[in-house]
């Protein structure tokens, strides 16, 4: 691993560069607090250079062929894919995922890469419009210029390159900020893979710094046309507020309060199934986690016995274990935060029907049932190993205690028909709702992203097109027009 925990450091201008903050961040393995590597924090000025960078290349960027912008994303895949044992190492260890989530990370991570390839020629095609009055009509797309990427921690490898590789496909280049605690996954590797696939220098720029440092400079840099982030609503909120004063546009894949809705009908063996799936992949730290199970009240009592004696045998520990499912939290604040979670529903009288405990920073699962949806239980994003199981009474009062959070992101219907399956779907106040199957899905060919305080915006090929290019109308009068004055 040591070729990548070496770079520890920005790519900035097509140079690894030692930040110059006089700080550093110690990345620690959080299921044993053992240290990967040691990064050093770059400054405002050097996030400045990197904008200006960005800017100068991204013209000459956007004029190279389709074909020679294809040969550098398949050669980037190609590094990836021939460095994937130690890739996913990292993956493992930087997040504390499984070894099953990093295998999932990485692939889905060249999965999105590998979409883009058919991006590269939706820029520059124009299209022909109606004639009108002799005036001909054509539609171009053409790269939107600077795109700023900031990336979180849990899935931190994908939700970078999925901006990333869709943005430089169609022209643009990129500003990219990785959460610091995940910084090889999330950054520096990506920026590797690009550097070793000869992408010429300034098109990509990795910042390896933090919010102390940079406050809210990658927001309000005036050479970036569009933020792409993923992360918290209130943080969302906070861009969205910035970005709409400088009339920037944003791409934002923010929190979840995702239902899990099990219908009388359904098969209750594959629900449980799905549901520990989609409540303990990577302890619960993803935006699309199942955080509440709707459950129809004349299966509820069946699914609650399946499903705890399903996720009393779920193996937790060390990430490097091939068997772990559940490994750490992403460190103690997160840890911390989850138990008081815990302990306030606890306080309010919640019912406890699985109580875990707390190993450093892993948590062994805890499952809450009889919840009331209104409790702050149910309205929060737990992001950990911590079930809430409500009662519904009908399939729509299910419904009705889905859309009940401010959250819309990701949503699940178990039942054995699919057409009131679909019809109900329609009714879910989400951005995704996914029949017989769990919440924990992605792909690069669908159109992602959420509703409500869960974001704005779509990814996903090619809906990611309208994100990340902008429309110009160009007319051609082939004969003069006879003006009224």
């Amino acid at each position: 691993m040591e070729q990548f925990t070496n770079l520890n450091k920005s790519f900035i201008d097509g140079e690894w560069t030692e930040g110059n903050a006089g700080r550093t961040f110690e990345d620690k393995n959080p299921f044993d607090q053992s240290t990967i590597t040691v990064f050093s924090i770059a400054t405002v000025d050097q996030l400045q250079r990197a904008f200006s960078s960005a800017k100068a290349a991204q013209k000459a960027w956007a004029q190279t062929t389709h074909k020679e912008r294809l040969a550098i994303l398949k050669k980037a895949a190609d590094f990836l894919q021939s460095n994937k044992e130690e890739i996913v190492a990292i993956i493992s260890q930087e997040t504390g995922g499984s070894q099953i989530k990093a295998n999932v990370e990485l692939d889905l991570t060249i999965a999105y890469l590998e979409a883009s390839f058919d991006l590269v020629d939706k820029i520059d095609q124009g299209r022909d419009l109606p004639e009108k009055d002799g005036k001909q009509n054509y539609a171009y797309r053409l790269p939107l210029g600077v795109i700023t990427s900031i990336s979180p921690f849990n899935f931190p490898m994908n939700l970078s390159m999925r901006t990333i590789a869709p943005a430089l496909a169609l022209g643009n280049t990129v500003v990219h900020k990785p959460d610091t605690q995940t910084g090889l996954a999330g950054g520096s590797i990506i920026a590797r893979a690009f550097e070793a696939a000869g992408l010429p220098k300034g098109v990509l720029q990795v910042i390896q710094s933090d919010l102390e440092e940079l406050g809210d400079e990658m927001l309000t840099s005036k050479d970036s046309g569009l933020i792409s982030f993923t992360g918290s609503t209130p943080v969302g909120k906070h861009i969205g507020e910035i970005a709409g004063k400088m009339l920037k546009r944003v791409a934002l894949e923010l929190g979840g309060n995702n239902p899990f809705i099990v219908l009388a009908d359904a098969d209750m063996d594959r629900a449980v199934d799905a549901a520990i799936f989609g409540k303990f992949i990577h302890q619960g730290q993803i935006c699309m986690s199942i955080n509440r199970m709707i459950i129809h009240k004349d299966v509820y009592d069946e699914f609650v016995e399946k499903f705890i004696d399903r996720v009393k045998n779920v193996p937790y520990g060390n990430p490097k274990d091939p068997k772990t499912i559940i490994g750490p939290l992403i460190n103690e604040k997160q840890a911390d935060k989850a138990m008081s979670f815990i302990a306030e529903a606890k306080a309010e009288g919640c019912k406890l029907a699985l109580e875990g405990e707390r190993i450093g920073n892993l948590l062994t699962p805890f499952v809450f049932v009889d919840v009331d949806n209104s409790s702050k239980l149910a309205q929060t994003e737990l992001f950990a190993p911590i079930s809430t199981i409500i009662k519904a009474d009908s399939d729509e009062h299910a419904i009705e205690i889905a859309n009940d959070t401010e959250y819309g992101l990701s949503s699940a219907i178990f039942t054995n028909d699919l057409d009131k399956g679909r019809k109900l779907a329609l009714t879910v106040e989400s951005g995704m709702t996914h029949i017989n199957d769990q919440t924990v899905n992605d792909s690069p060919t669908v159109p992602f992203g959420g509703t409500k305080a869960s974001g704005m915006g779509r990814f996903g090929n090619d809906w990611i097109v309208e994100e990340f290019t902008s429309t110009k109308w160009i007319s051609a009068q082939p004969d003069f027009r006879k003006y009224p004055f």
